[in-house]
């Protein structure tokens, strides 16, 4: 059964959908409209296509120049991608040295041979995985113009995410398969190389045609238009499909407001599909053998459970289809799909395609840029990763995101920290980028409820995914709907826990009679200032709360359910490093006094959170 936040929280959301109706956030953004058609040949893996992109210029500015991503050339020795993996600290072990030793039937390329402009030819460049166009016209303001491309390439090798002929043996594993244009927003052109890490798009329709040897079974991004002509398990029921002529097949598939369309191909899937009740049809396409039935058998409750949970209390799932896919090399998100590896247990299973899907909401709708901000879609997603398989598989019960606490705990001890506003790409070290925008930015989502009170942060959560899907929100947006809601000033916590690697470490330095009262003397070790929950423990048992906001928050979180009582409240500026307390009980009343013991204080040194006291009682 699947477990609910509250029933607040589902009341609080029906509200939203009315407020944000009357109260949505505007931001101007690029629309692009993409016709495609290729034509795949299993035997060279190579494949030509053409491409129809209508591109609408919604910025105030006037464009001369664009960019489209050609990702599969990252894969040929000597690349950017390459040189990296085979120089950096840590390299990932898919990666390595693979690159380098690619021979020239392994390697990926992506080869634009004619591009035109509303007809105009185009003067363009191919650097590596970008393409440098410069516009025999400018793109005005408000303005529509039409691109027409032809291009060629080869799929690569798999190594990491797309290629063919993956570990598991899946032939075909297509992301970042075509030219892409560029993104581009506020801060201009997102032109970045592929080195490795994630992406950054424009929201659009993708109208797609794959034609392909008949044997191959797809699945991905985008509804099947012409299921009843292709069959494989997509058919309606009782639908003859009618054998076709000749040894290929052209799949159709169109895909409304996404910002970008991946697909995988093998002969041997397995389709299976589960019509959710007021949700999507989910699609599980899989080689099925001694390795995969059993668990993917159960996957599709675990999924079905997975979107209910997340439409309740985070926002609605806005498509009419999902897919999940055996493909890949691990696990990567995708607009209404995902592809992961398939020879899992299946806790990992599990796991891995919840944690792709919640992708959905925070990659997919929302938009974050994963490449300028990765922290916020990895973040919020592996945060949601634990809630969400803490309702639909099994109940942890301890606090659920310890595991993501005690990692952030691991990369701030390290040396190797960075801050979470670093570039995707400009990590130092995997491992640091990985705890970082993974781990910490989890603890920046957990650790927002427990600034802001949970109660508010629920609120906040659903009025984010109200205002800013489709939007591609940032950080300082994030920050800002949590003020709204909470009536909190917020800037410092982006300010300090993302843009900087300071350090939250806060103790109990004394705890001492004053006559009928006792003092209370805490400090700050740390260079980062929080607001406190204190919990003073008594002898008999009974707790009660001391809260010590922060006065740069302009405000106080409510009482939190399942907290003790508040009896206190002060305000601690941040340039005091210590903070007297006096509370009108005698010490001879008090066992001991600690700092968050709910643990969502992302505190490096808890060693010093609780002073236990003790009293020495007269003989009778």
């Amino acid at each position: 059964m699947i477990k609910r936040l509250s029933l607040t929280v589902v009341i609080l959301f029906s509200a939203f959908v009315v407020i944000s109706a009357q109260a949505q956030v505007e931001r101007w953004q690029q629309k692009v409209k993409y016709e495609m058609d290729v034509t795949m040949d299993v035997e060279t893996n190579q494949y030509r296509g053409t491409q129809k992109l209508a591109y609408t210029n919604n910025s105030p500015d006037t464009l001369t120049r664009a960019f489209y991503h050609l990702y599969y050339n990252a894969f040929q020795p000597n690349s950017m991608m390459d040189v990296r993996s085979r120089t950096i600290a840590d390299p990932d072990r898919r990666v390595g040295n693979r690159i380098f030793n690619l021979g020239p039937d392994e390697i990926g390329f992506v080869k634009v041979n004619v591009l035109t402009m509303n007809g105009q030819p185009t003067n363009f460049v191919h650097e590596e995985t970008i393409l440098e166009v410069d516009l025999p016209q400018p793109i005005l303001p408000g303005q529509t113009v039409t691109f027409d491309m032809e291009f060629e390439a080869q799929v690569p090798l798999q190594i990491r995410r797309a290629g063919r002929d993956n570990a598991e043996g899946i032939r075909y594993s297509m992301a970042q398969w075509y030219p892409k244009m560029a993104a581009y927003d506020v801060r201009g052109w997102h032109a970045n190389p592929y080195i490795g890490r994630e992406f950054y798009g424009n929201f659009g329709d993708f109208d797609v045609k794959i034609t392909i040897d008949k044997a191959y079974t797809l699945g991905g991004t985008g509804y099947l238009q012409n299921a009843n002509e292709i069959g494989h398990g997509y058919e309606d029921a009782g639908v003859t499909v009618p054998a076709p002529q000749g040894n290929t097949l052209t799949w159709h598939f169109f895909a409304p407001d996404v910002h970008d369309f991946m697909w995988a191909a093998d002969p041997n899937y397995n389709h299976e599909k589960v019509q959710m009740e007021d949700g999507p049809m989910v699609h599980f396409l899989y080689v099925k053998n001694d390795k995969t039935a059993e668990n993917w058998s159960r996957l599709k409750g675990y999924t079905v459970d997975a979107i209910q949970f997340m439409s309740d209390n985070f926002g609605k799932y806005p498509y009419d289809q999902f897919s999940v896919v055996q493909g890949g090399d691990g696990g990567m998100e995708y607009p209404m799909s995902t592809l992961i590896t398939g020879h899992r247990n299946m806790r990992s299973l599990a796991g891995v395609t919840i944690h792709e899907l919640i992708h959905m909401w925070y990659y997919g709708v929302l938009g974050f840029n994963e490449s300028s901000e990765p922290w916020l879609d990895e973040g919020f997603t592996t945060w949601g990763t634990n809630v969400v398989m803490d309702a639909v598989f099994e109940r942890d019960p301890n606090f659920i995101q310890d595991g993501n606490y005690r990692s952030y705990f691991r990369l701030a001890a390290s040396g190797f920290e960075e801050p979470l506003t670093t570039h995707a790409d400009h990590y130092e070290r995997n491992s640091a980028y990985g705890a970082g925008t993974y781990t910490k930015g989890a603890v920046f989502v957990e650790q927002l409820a427990y600034v802001m009170g949970k109660e508010n942060f629920d609120q906040a959560m659903l009025r984010l995914w109200n205002d800013w899907q489709f939007k591609h929100p940032n950080g300082n947006d994030v920050i800002r709907v949590m003020e709204k809601v909470s009536g909190l000033e917020l800037d410092w916590y982006l300010d300090y826990f993302v843009a900087s690697t300071k350090t939250i470490d806060y103790g109990v330095k004394n705890v001492e009679g004053d006559g009928d009262n006792t003092k209370i003397t805490l400090e700050r070790v740390g260079q980062m200032p929080m607001p406190m929950d204190v919990v003073v423990t008594y002898q008999d048992g009974s707790q009660e709360t001391i809260y010590l906001p922060l006065v740069i928050m302009r405000g106080e979180k409510p009482e939190e359910e399942g907290m003790p009582v508040r009896v206190m409240t002060e305000k601690w500026p941040w340039t005091n490093y210590t903070k007297e307390v006096t509370l009108a009980r005698p010490i001879s009343d008090i066992q001991s006094v600690e700092i968050d013991p709910s643990l969502r204080l992302a505190d490096v040194n808890r060693a010093n959170n609780k002073f236990e006291v003790s009293v020495t009682l007269p003989q009778k």
